[in-house]
């Protein structure tokens, strides 16, 4: 269980574009907002100048962390068996979400209607980043 202080959010790790994500998402999300970005500097450790050492981005009320790994320590690729799961409230929303993540991507199902779900989708961004939309 969660304390009342604690929050639980997802958090990307990349191999140097985490800020062309970042990017990316803002324009993808329509009520995406940037609320921190912090680059590591010259001589920094455990960092490559001028990349992510921590990023937050708010989607609709719900943080998502960035990062990028040293470019000696490159991150293990991202992988569809965990995915970002998005509600959305209409069919538009649906729509928009779909064509801006599918981009340049692979859409692995849908859009499709499953059961009671008028539709559904399942989509590997162009990072590599996998994405679940339902529409109820």
């Amino acid at each position: 269980m969660l304390l009342p202080d604690q929050r639980l959010s997802a958090f990307l790790t990349f191999n140097g574009n985490a800020e062309e994500a970042m990017d990316f998402y803002e324009t993808v999300f329509p009520d995406a907002k940037r609320v921190s970005l912090v680059l590591f500097g010259a001589g920094e450790p455990h960092g490559d100048e001028g990349k992510v050492l921590n990023g937050t981005l708010d989607l609709g009320g719900e943080r998502v962390l960035f990062m990028d790994m040293q470019a000696a320590y490159p991150a293990p690729a991202f992988s569809w068996s965990t995915s970002l799961f998005i509600t959305c409230p209409d069919e538009e929303d649906f729509d928009g979400l779909f064509a801006g993540l599918s981009a340049e991507g692979m859409v692995m199902m849908g859009p499709e209607s499953v059961g009671d779900l008028r539709k559904c989708a399942w989509i590997t961004d162009r990072f590599g980043v996998t994405w679940q939309l339902v529409w109820e």
